[in-house]
């Protein structure tokens, strides 16, 4: 189970002292038994010996352990039932640390892989591309600004991809028609923008720009939502894993926990079955994470299998300089019929002299091939492995954290079960043990709770993962939707804004985008009508 190894040995609730093994109010003498025993226990959990009894009294004082002979007054009953709820909370922290910290590393590992990917494609450039003359020499920022936005909004960025890699292509087709034409014409903006205009009609570069375009689009955004999702489930780990006890939960823990000091039983463990009704009534609104938990869980696990469904993501962007390179060269070997019919619609120059360069056929080389090394295909299966296995061991998170709290408090001998602590006295736990999550908690013997009322923190942490879930399955089909609730607590993804000076201009001409493409750059009234439509959801789904 992920939490064995995730949870601190509880040193605190667990040091053994010597008892009687029963709670007798006399010794064999008659006289009272001492509570030398529980004295030492008490000083050595940081208490003062102040108003602490040298011998056992009568026990009617007592709200929360059992009344009957005790060495416990009302005002250490009530200190050590905070210092139980305190020391429960703080190994639900440091185990949600914990699966915070194995979510932050599989986030590491996977952002160091894509962004590696990323850098080597942008190096490949120049010896790629080079062979392009001029419209690569000259129009070098071109190529790395594409890199740059695709890497902006990989990190959280709002640019809207499509048009960003239509951009791209604009821009690409301004150079190349620049250079074609005599190097003494001035094109004037309109006439570029009527260029691009005929890029819809004419397709001066092929099919390669929508083909690279719906590649690119589906790695970037899924690997950019597989990225917020791990976020995401970090965040709600540490909003949830801080949520405090409830009253309810504090007098519960008491008794479960340090009663049996108070009547003499220090030496004897929990019922494991005593323990669970007690751990799931106190996590009820924890477990009810566990559906949707889940379901993020299941859908990164598949986005992560869809990085090795050709094209892999490897080859994907291994292989954007090879198809601008074969971008280009259908461009070159066409570049009288295209300027022909731009001039057609456009209107001819001031001075003649376009049409295509010298046949740069025997300059040009072979582009780089659309596959990737074995190596890199080896990575991208190591590194699918490694983040599917680790997802899976953490897909029972809520609803094993009661059972990993037990584990170090409850007596585990099956031949004991006659011999622990069940709340009462020494001796079996009759009770059945409760289901997971809030609803089954009705009946709970040990925990009275109010099913009526869920914590709030946690439901809005639902809508959260429900919010996350949604957004990858979306991306699974090459849509963005950006849900801004579900992507607010992103660690270092950017504020989700566009970056000044960096936003994707809106030009003629672009091939249309496609409508089941990337919606990053919605309009303000596309953002209030899915406000609109999510409003009355999250309301429903926090009054469950």
């Amino acid at each position: 189970m992920f939490l064995s190894w995730t949870l601190v040995v509880w040193v605190c609730l667990g040091p053994g002292v010597p008892g009687s093994g029963a709670a007798n109010s006399t010794s064999l003498n008659g006289k009272a038994r001492s509570c030398s025993d529980l004295r030492q226990f008490y000083t050595g959990k940081g208490f003062t010996l102040n108003g602490v009894p040298r011998e056992e009294m009568s026990g009617e004082h007592l709200r929360m352990c059992p009344q009957g002979p005790t060495c416990c007054t009302g005002p250490m009953e009530d200190g050590l039932a905070r210092l139980g709820t305190q020391e429960t909370q703080d190994l639900i922290r440091e185990a949600g640390r914990s699966l915070q910290a194995a979510l932050n590393a599989l986030y590491r590992s996977f952002d160091s892989y894509f962004m590696d990917l990323h850098a080597k494609s942008e190096r490949s450039l120049p010896a790629t591309l080079s062979p392009l003359g001029a419209v690569y020499s000259q129009n070098m920022r071109l190529y790395t600004d594409l890199y740059a936005d695709l890497r902006r909004y990989y990190r959280g960025s709002a640019l809207n991809l499509d048009e960003t890699i239509s951009e791209f292509w604009f821009r690409l087709l301004e150079a190349a028609f620049k250079n074609a034409a005599a190097a003494k014409t001035s094109l004037s903006e309109e006439y570029l923008e009527c260029v691009a205009k005929q890029r819809e009609v004419l397709r001066p570069f092929g099919e390669a720009p929508r083909d690279m375009k719906a590649k690119v689009t589906r790695a970037f955004v899924t690997a950019r939502s597989f990225a917020q999702g791990l976020s995401v489930a970090g965040e709600v780990v540490k909003k949830v894993s801080q949520v405090t006890l409830s009253p309810e939960c504090e007098r519960a823990l008491m008794k479960l926990v340090y009663c049996p000091h108070c009547r003499g039983l220090a030496s004897v463990k929990p019922c494991p079955n005593y323990c669970s009704n007690v751990m799931k009534g106190c996590l009820a609104n924890q477990a009810d994470l566990d559906a949707e938990w889940q379901n993020l869980i299941d859908t990164l696990l598949q986005v992560a299998s869809s990085f090795s469904t050709e094209p892999s993501v490897d080859v994907v962007l291994s292989s954007i300089p090879a198809r601008i390179f074969e971008a280009v060269g259908y461009l070159q070997d066409s570049m009288d019929t295209f300027t022909a019919k731009v001039y057609q619609m456009c209107g001819t120059l001031d001075e003649s002299g376009t049409g295509s360069p010298p046949s740069q056929e025997q300059q040009r080389k072979k582009g780089a091939s659309l596959t990737a090394s074995p190596t890199a295909g080896l990575r991208l299966e190591m590194q699918v492995s490694d983040l599917s296995s680790k997802l899976r061991e953490m897909q029972q998170y809520w609803v094993q954290l009661p059972a990993a709290l037990c584990s170090k408090l409850a007596s585990s001998s099956s031949s004991s079960q006659d011999k622990c602590w069940n709340g009462m006295a020494k001796a079996r736990y009759l009770p059945e043990v409760m289901g997971d999550g809030l609803a089954n908690q009705i009946n709970n013997p040990e925990v009275d709770l109010d099913i009526t009322k869920p914590d709030m923190t946690i439901r809005q942490q639902i809508m959260q993962l429900k919010m996350m879930s949604n957004r990858l399955k979306n991306a699974l089909d090459g849509n963005d939707v950006d849900f801004q609730d579900a992507s607010d607590d992103i660690s270092g993804s950017g504020s989700g804004m566009c970056q000044t000076g960096h936003c994707a201009r809106s030009r003629p001409g672009g091939y249309p985008p496609d409508n089941n493409r990337v919606r990053a750059g919605t309009e303000p009234q596309s953002r209030l009508y899915r406000i609109l439509i999510l409003f009355p959801l999250a309301v429903l789904l926090l009054l469950r």
